[in-house]
């Protein structure tokens, strides 16, 4: 039976978030007012972080052990039997976290890895039995668990008394230290760009991502960073992830995948342009989006290959594409985006749906395994979390997860963000490379207001 209790209702979730921000593993997926709910939750009873091959999981009865075991179903094994849903409930227990671009590995045979910088695993979730659920639509705020576990019994009182009081968002302690450099010269980009256009016209494939790398040293606690990065670029699959590891700011647009009582949903983005000050110009930048024959086949390919994707676990005949090439307009960026839905077939579940659909297709390109080894192979450092997956697999076996794209990760004393693009034949070296530009825009502007002294092509 789920517990529930009505808490005051606030527009924006950051105080709450604050009331919890120093219990392990604190996490916020932050709907930037774009959709209906917010979720907030700390203290997970288990915990899985992936290595390499190995995952170490420590569970909800207080034993730690290393897994080989395929990292998606150790994940599924935590969660156990799926509970009987309810209507209004978003997410009220199970596992949230994180899905590295690199977690692929142990499901694909791909070439030796660029150096990884952060260090950091390819996948942490937590185990959580409890969560803030704010209903924006509805107006409400309730603190929702299913009490899975005898611990959360003790633990919700805690947890109650502190989201009852409150606090401030912190003050603005985080600072950005020096340039901000990227792992792309203009000209290094121009080389790996004539690179995949070779791949391209030799009949490798169809497109291919390429991405950049920005980073700065920093210092301070990355939640007032966030708090900034909400009010600069905000964004309906959003995420503050305080972990042991990193602390992850994510100004996502892109939905990934959710599954809502059998029914599929993915929404891959591909075909950007900037937003402009000048009113006219933004409506001809969209109409421009909007009929561009390129963006439409590259948006195309993607929605194909996500398409074959969903078929592995979806039921026949089911995989439908309702909405094609329609334009979602952001803080800084106009994108084109396709809608692809299906149903979940029996025996099939989210953690085998997310396994045999990672990573997006709309961050690799297609093909997608011989796009992701040309990636690998032109990219100077690997992605980690950038272009893979932050979001949730409910008890009630309901799913929510984003593209880890405009996403910063702050480890060891320093920040980094990512910003790519898809490349076909018939794209141009400057207008790919301005894109990453653009897509960075708010992110790099979030670096500068800290104090990152500029960024140079």
């Amino acid at each position: 039976m789920l517990y529930r209790v009505a808490l005051p209702y606030s527009a924006d979730a950051a105080a709450y978030y604050a009331a919890l921000a120093d219990l392990p593993w604190a996490v916020w997926l932050d709907s930037g007012g774009r959709e209906r709910y917010d979720i907030v939750t700390a203290q997970p009873v288990a915990t899985l972080v992936t290595r390499g091959a190995k995952t170490v999981v420590s569970d909800a009865a207080g034993e730690e052990y290393s897994s080989s075991a395929d990292a998606f179903m150790l994940v599924r094994d935590q969660l156990g039997v799926a509970l009987e849903g309810v209507p209004d409930i978003k997410f009220a227990g199970g596992a949230l976290g994180y899905w590295s671009y690199d977690l692929a590995r142990q499901q694909m045979k791909l070439p030796g890895r660029a150096p990884d910088v952060g260090g950091l695993p390819e996948m942490a979730i937590g185990i959580y039995d409890w969560a803030l659920q704010l209903d924006h639509r509805e107006k409400k705020a309730q603190l929702v668990s299913y009490n899975r576990y005898p611990q959360t019994a003790q633990l919700i009182p805690q947890i109650l008394e502190r989201l009852q009081r409150k606090t401030n968002a912190p003050a603005n302690a985080f600072r950005v230290h020096g340039q901000i450099n990227s792992n792309f010269s203009r000209r290094s980009y121009n080389i790996a760009f004539a690179a995949v256009q070779a791949y391209l016209h030799a009949g490798d494939c169809y497109q291919v991502n390429l991405a950049q790398r920005f980073a700065a040293r920093a210092s301070g606690d990355a939640f007032a960073a966030y708090c900034t990065l909400r009010k600069l670029s905000p964004a309906p699959y959003a995420a503050f992830l305080s972990l042991p590891h990193a602390q992850i700011l994510c100004a996502s647009p892109e939905r990934f995948l959710q599954l809502q009582q059998g029914r599929v949903q993915t929404k891959p983005i591909k075909g950007t342009r900037p937003v402009v000050a000048d009113a006219l110009q933004n409506v001809l930048l969209v109409q421009d989006l909007r009929s561009n024959l390129k963006d439409r086949a590259e948006n195309l390919m993607i929605v194909d290959l996500l398409r074959n994707d969903l078929g592995k676990n979806c039921t026949p005949g089911s995989v439908r594409v309702p909405k094609l090439f329609e334009v979602e307009s952001y803080a800084t960026v106009h994108h084109l985006v396709s809608t692809v839905i299906g149903e979940l077939a029996a025996g099939r579940d989210a953690p085998a749906l997310l396994r045999d659909c990672f990573p997006g297709g709309s961050v690799t390109g297609a093909p997608k395994l011989r796009a992701m080894e040309i990636i690998d192979q032109l990219e100077p450092q690997s992605r980690g979390i950038y272009c893979g997956s932050i979001g949730y697999i409910g008890f009630d076996g309901n799913m929510d997860c984003n593209i880890a794209i405009r996403t910063l990760v702050y480890a060891d004393g320093e920040i980094s963000c990512w910003a790519g693009g898809g490349i076909v034949a018939d794209s141009g070296a400057a207008a790919e490379y301005q894109e990453t530009l653009d897509k960075a825009a708010a992110l790099l502007e979030l670096m500068r207001r800290h104090g990152g002294t500029g960024f140079k092509t």
